[in-house]
């Protein structure tokens, strides 16, 4: 009363506000550094299945006459089992902020398009998960250039040595810090389909239709709010996982395109392989759609659909372990 007589608010505690009043603060925090985890669990254990990818990708010549199962046992023979994991560390200090950077950004677009365009649903998720997933590519790209220069080196032919060092050959020799973003136009063309419209929509739209159509047979309540409804751990995972396939089946010749071009200098062809255009053609008219534009796509499919499984089950759990439901 006193508070109120004197022209003071009577504002309840911290703990009884409600989320909305955090806006960017400790809690969303905490929630993106838990999401950042949960891509570099779901990196780590695919690691070998890119490294290999990179090699077919851009035909690496001790490896291009092999398959992907053949490169697959080649690559431990030739350089160790620890040659699978080339290029890791610096997907690991990239992974973190990028799936920080990118579940934090949805969640926050999401909001601004909702009050300020009077957006919601499918075409507000679709919106949103696009501006996430090019925001964070964007921030982290030249970890990603480095991680790829890495990854294509075989033993005994080694022009990097190190993250550092390539990141000082890479701007030496590459025209400084524009060196560091060859291949971003096919990156963020192919990021506008796989982060939105195929990715965190085709994710949203499985859960929606799963709890609306059968609730008690995918659903549990949520272990913060018994009100809300989430699916079942088993079922997260596969809608991740099918999310993911679909979405990388899309966009798979632009990752070709962007691989290539990411090498540059790396690769004898690289003058032929300048632009996006043109690297498409190139690789068309070289090597054809099923062992050019899509060479390595079986790979991706077993290393996205675990890896994308396993990032939305930790981000749900995490919501609920955060009681943000």
């Amino acid at each position: 009363r006193a508070a109120s007589a004197s022209g003071f608010r009577n504002t309840p505690p911290v703990a009884e506000r409600p989320r909305e009043a955090w806006g960017f603060g400790i809690p969303l925090v905490f929630l993106s550094l838990w999401k950042g985890v949960a891509g570099c669990c779901a990196k780590t254990t695919t690691a070998p299945l890119d490294r290999v990818k990179i090699l077919l990708q851009a035909h690496n010549h001790h490896y291009k006459h092999l398959g992907v199962f053949s490169t697959l046992c080649a690559v431990p023979k030739k350089e160790g089992y620890l040659g699978l994991y080339k290029g890791n560390g610096a997907m690991m200090i990239r992974i973190f902020p990028y799936g920080a950077i990118q579940f934090m950004a949805f969640d926050q677009y999401k909001k601004v398009i909702k009050k300020h365009l009077g957006i919601s649903g499918h075409v507000h998720r679709l919106m949103a998960g696009s501006m996430a997933g090019i925001t964070a590519v964007i921030c982290t790209y030249p970890l990603d250039m480095v991680r790829v220069r890495l990854a294509f080196q075989v033993k005994g032919e080694h022009k990097y040595m190190g993250i550092i060092h390539a990141f000082k050959m890479i701007y030496t020799k590459e025209g400084g810090f524009s060196g560091f973003y060859r291949g971003l136009m096919p990156t963020v063309v192919g990021m506008a389909p796989y982060a939105g419209k195929f990715f965190f929509f085709t994710f949203g739209t499985l859960k929606s239709i799963g709890l609306a159509q059968a609730p008690n047979l995918l659903g549990r309540p949520s272990l913060d709010n018994p009100d809300v409804l989430v699916l079942k751990t088993h079922i997260n995972l596969l809608c991740g996982g099918i999310a993911g396939a679909i979405a990388q089946t899309i966009s798979y010749p632009l990752d070709v395109t962007r691989r290539r071009m990411q090498l540059g200098a790396v690769l004898p062809d690289s003058e032929k392989c300048l632009t996006m255009v043109q690297t498409l053609k190139y690789v068309y008219q070289q090597h054809g759609i099923r062992r050019g534009l899509y060479r390595g796509l079986s790979l991706n499919y077993i290393r996205c659909i675990p890896s994308q499984a396993v990032a939305f089950t930790t981000y749900e759990l995490m919501k609920q372990f955060l009681r943000l439901n």
